[in-house]
């Protein structure tokens, strides 16, 4: 039986020309003209293609996110589809394809893909990792794996892919334990299972989760204005394991005394966070004040589940467990 593939294509670089006039670049070319510069797919699929939108990655909104999640969602309700694909654009990639992941749980594959160079350019790297989403979204074998993205011939978690470049076609990697699969030469492979999973259903993103790192003489000013402005969550990226400077610590410690959840993460590519130091700004301190620990998630993911949380209308207990999993 043939596969048939629902393809949405949101924008991005897969779908950038430079502009004549500008002379930057800009998305222009729709699904099918992007579809027509990978005639191979249609030998692996039959396809069904959505233009979503034309943005660029940084334009796509908590609203846009839950958008595309009902219109997967709607498409994967056809008894018919096998799967979808998702050209995105890979700015924001990792987030639209995590709260996918969070709030769709979908029995069928699900496959984000991008590109790192434009159509504008000779290594155009569209058409391929367009193929190469499409083999895995069309096989038996990524049912049950939760979203992926496939990039450069790797097949990745959305949990656990980031961006690790500004331009090198090879950019999308999951530091901590590396692709789940690769496809070759038409055929997808994988070689460990994807991570443990956590379902939000939620029909809305609380997008007031207000995301601040930790450096060397950070204080507590911006935190106690998120605070005063009516912030609803916080994420922080502390250093190493879990640590921040005392005067952070200090505008945490404000948050939470004002109901505000605040999730640490840190600023470290790879790893997660622990409560092992005790001095003052330490994750051990942190944590006996109230801070929901975020694994080894990074700094943007956390806050779209903890948007994907606090939109769900869970409690302090329900986002602990949503982010910890009895990892602590």
């Amino acid at each position: 039986m043939t596969a048939r593939l629902v393809l949405f294509f949101t924008g991005g670089t897969i779908s950038m020309v430079v502009d004549p006039v500008t002379g930057g670049v800009i998305p222009a070319l729709s699904g099918e003209q992007i579809v027509a510069s990978a005639p191979g797919i249609r030998s692996i699929a039959q396809v069904e293609i959505r233009d979503f939108a034309r943005l660029p990655g940084p334009h796509m909104t908590p609203d846009d996110c839950l958008r595309l999640s009902r219109d997967i969602g709607s498409a994967l309700a056809d008894s018919g589809v096998t799967g979808v694909v998702v050209a995105h654009g890979t700015d924001t990639l990792e987030e639209t394809a995590f709260i996918v992941d969070l709030v769709l749980d979908p029995a069928k594959p699900v496959v984000f893909c991008g590109a790192m160079r434009n159509a504008s350019e000779l290594s155009w790297d569209g058409p391929g990792n367009l193929m190469a989403a499409a083999v895995v979204a069309a096989s038996q074998s990524s049912t049950g794996r939760g979203v992926l993205v496939v990039m450069n011939e790797g097949v990745h978690a959305a949990a656990e892919v980031t961006k690790t470049h500004t331009e090198c076609v090879d950019a999308f990697r999951s530091p901590d334990f590396g692709p789940l699969g690769i496809v070759e030469k038409g055929r997808v492979l994988y070689y460990r299972d994807a991570p443990p999973r956590v379902h939000i259903p939620t029909a809305r993103l609380d997008a007031r989760v207000d995301l601040f790192k930790a450096a060397i003489g950070v204080d507590d000013r911006l935190i106690r204005y998120s605070v005063d402005c009516g912030t609803h969550g916080i994420v922080v990226e502390g250093t190493g394991c879990g640590n921040v400077t005392p005067p952070m610590a200090e505008g945490i410690r404000y948050a939470i005394s004002r109901n505000i959840p605040v999730v640490l993460v840190s600023r470290c590519p790879r790893g997660r966070v622990l409560d092992t130091y005790g001095y003052d700004g330490g994750g051990r301190r942190l944590r006996e004040m109230g801070v929901i620990f975020g694994d080894n998630l990074n700094g943007q993911k956390a806050r779209m589940k903890l948007m994907a949380a606090l939109g769900a209308g869970f409690d302090r207990r329900q986002i602990r467990e949503a982010f910890e999993q009895g990892r602590y």
